[in-house]
């Protein structure tokens, strides 16, 4: 299921679970925002077109970050005028997780979020940045010990996928603890080879 929707005066084809960068938007970080001028949705066989949007749909998202782009140079020139100007440019992005598409009913829990925004959101708004922080940090954690446990065991085709992801200067400090000598001369291939 997709849907095209405009973000910020651009239209983006986006799906669930999408990470997507739009111009900057004025919402703070780890906030969800929600998007109502849906364009088209496709959800399976059905391709739903709106004039010019669809009523009642929405597409849900969470804002991830605010970042800039990759610089992009601006030069200007006129020739045997001696005119030469050279500028940079790097435009302030947003980064949006996509959580959902919704097809219909979606203007009237905006309509009521809009009326509880002006009430009291800022302060419902800290306890939903508090839960999404703790969550990735638990599977970050639980993460940790699941791969510290292949590596005692040692099987060799983990430890050969483990070395061949390391750096080169990594395999030789590693090479230098096993007393491993000639490590200056040998190549990536072979400090794998001689670690495993």
């Amino acid at each position: 299921m997709y849907a095209i929707v405009e973000i910020a005066g651009q239209q983006f084809k986006v799906a669930k679970d999408q990470k997507v960068f739009v111009h900057r938007l004025q919402e703070d970080e780890g906030k969800k925002v929600s998007f109502n001028n849906v364009l088209l949705i496709e959800d399976g066989k059905n391709i739903t077109i709106g004039a010019p949007a669809i009523d009642g749909a929405a597409v849900q998202a969470k804002v991830v970050k605010h970042l800039k782009g990759d610089k992009v140079i601006v030069f200007k020139k006129k020739r045997r005028k001696g005119y030469r100007v050279k500028n940079g440019h790097r435009q302030y992005l947003t980064e949006l997780h996509i959580e959902g598409i919704v097809a219909k009913g979606a203007k009237k829990a905006a309509a009521k979020k809009e009326t509880a925004k002006a009430e009291a959101k800022p302060k419902a708004a800290a306890p939903k940045k508090a839960a999404p922080k703790a969550a990735p940090k638990v599977t970050a954690k639980k993460a940790a010990p699941k791969k510290a446990a292949p590596k005692k065991a040692t099987p060799k085709a983990a430890a050969k996928t483990d070395l061949s992801s390391k750096t080169v200067a990594e395999l030789k400090v590693m090479a230098k603890a096993k007393g491993i000598t000639g490590i200056s001369s040998m190549k990536k291939a072979d400090l794998i080879k001689a670690l495993s």
